[in-house]
């Protein structure tokens, strides 16, 4: 597979030869057991960023006894510098509900919910026709495609515009009407989520890829990508570059390869996987996009000579003081006290033992903060402050 970018209709991606209801139909000639071993034979792994593998939390889930199950659809897209999901929503939200449909069969799910991100609203109504034109042609509803028993429908909800609800959890939490909160795990949402019933949530690009691998056959899919990170996957790529926009390549391509694509050779840094990521100097433009090296979902920010890194930092970590909700110390203390110091080091006035401290608290919050928030929330900083450290500390005072 070439480097693929997008027209205005996204016919360019793989997604657009994808036989509408080719994935349904083969999946319903196979057990429950066997859709499920597909997926995990597949090797796909979770689209969203974390790379949990799919076939195993939909094993999980399906291996739960309960009258009532659901499967979510992740469309809370709101990592910065992201926004491959709302194409696949604008263009090929047929693949991703079919995706839906097959994890609702495999799991013993009879609703599946599409969580929106409010800055999403105007994509809707589309949503909801394809639902209702999806219902018609009898691929949702009742005794689904004659299947005597499965009975599948799918809603949309919508959130409300919190970063943090991005996290599964907390995104259950906003479902079930309350603050967008990340709640403490174990029991995963696969034995215990949507009002307390086993629950899979998956995010959109990897719901429309389950459609693709029981379209076209596992094999298919594994011929792209690596041993380790197979299949292909859209990027979303913006920054300083001649090209921005969303890209499809397989899984393994090298970061100096993609920029080569997207006319940013000249970059100095990449940030992969939005703010929450971690920045890639020049150095390092060798090293591949895959779950074995440069873990993404999707999100690549090209950075040019021209930009101060302290700016970037600082950025992002505006960002996350905004968006942390505050329920565990360390994110709602740690993301303050990095600002401070991005501010500090700005102004050439930050004490070496303080930015010593600070640094050995963002370590502390990766490992110490509830949700993947405050997990991350420092990586971007900590990353700028050790491939740029002669760029930065040149304005540091003296100790």
């Amino acid at each position: 597979m070439s480097a693929q970018t997008i027209d205005s209709q996204g016919n360019a991606l793989t997604y657009a030869t994808i036989e509408r209801d080719a994935g349904l139909r083969a999946a319903l000639d196979m057990t429950r057991p066997d859709i499920i071993d597909a997926v995990s034979q597949s090797g796909l792994k979770g689209r969203g960023g974390a790379g949990f593998p799919t076939g195993m939390k939909w094993n999980f889930c399906a291996a739960e006894k309960g009258d009532l199950k659901y499967i979510i659809c992740n469309a809370d897209e709101g990592e910065p510098g992201t926004f491959k999901d709302r194409v696949i929503l604008s263009r090929f939200a047929d693949l991703v509900l079919e995706g839906m449909t097959i994890g609702g069969r495999a799991i013993g799910a009879t609703l599946g919910i599409v969580y929106l991100r409010a800055e999403y609203t105007y994509l809707r109504p589309h949503l909801n026709e394809v639902i209702k034109e999806r219902r018609k042609r009898g691929v949702l509803g009742t005794s689904i495609m004659g299947v005597e028993g499965f009975d599948f429908d799918i809603i949309v909800a919508m959130g409300a515009g919190a970063y943090v609800c991005g996290e599964e959890t907390a995104l259950i939490e906003s479902l079930e009407g309350f603050r967008g909160e990340p709640r403490n795990r174990p029991p995963f949402p696969a034995v215990a989520g949507l009002l307390n019933n086993p629950t899979v949530v998956n995010n959109v690009e990897t719901l429309a890829s389950v459609a693709a691998i029981f379209a076209k056959g596992v094999d298919w899919f594994k011929a792209f990508g690596t041993d380790k990170s197979t299949g292909y996957k859209l990027f979303s790529v913006s920054g300083d570059c001649e090209k921005p926009g969303v890209y499809e390549f397989p899984w393994g391509i090298t970061v100096a390869a993609l920029l080569e694509e997207v006319g940013g050779e000249g970059a100095k840094a990449v940030q992969i996987g939005g703010a929450s990521g971690v920045c890639v100097p020049a150095r390092e433009f060798a090293r591949r996009l895959a779950f074995e090296d440069i873990p993404t979902g999707g999100s690549v920010m090209v950075i040019g000579p021209q930009r101060d890194m302290l700016d970037v930092a600082e950025n992002f970590l505006e960002f996350f003081v905004e968006e942390s909700c505050g329920q565990c110390t360390p994110c709602r203390l740690g993301n303050p006290q990095m600002l401070k110091a991005v501010k500090l080091l700005k102004e050439g006035a930050c004490p070496p033992k303080f930015l010593a401290d600070v640094k050995a608290l963002g370590q502390t919050m990766m490992v110490a903060s509830k949700c993947g928030l405050g997990q991350t929330s420092p990586s971007a900083f900590l990353s700028i402050l050790e491939h740029f450290g002669d760029e930065i500390h040149d304005r540091a005072p003296s100790a």
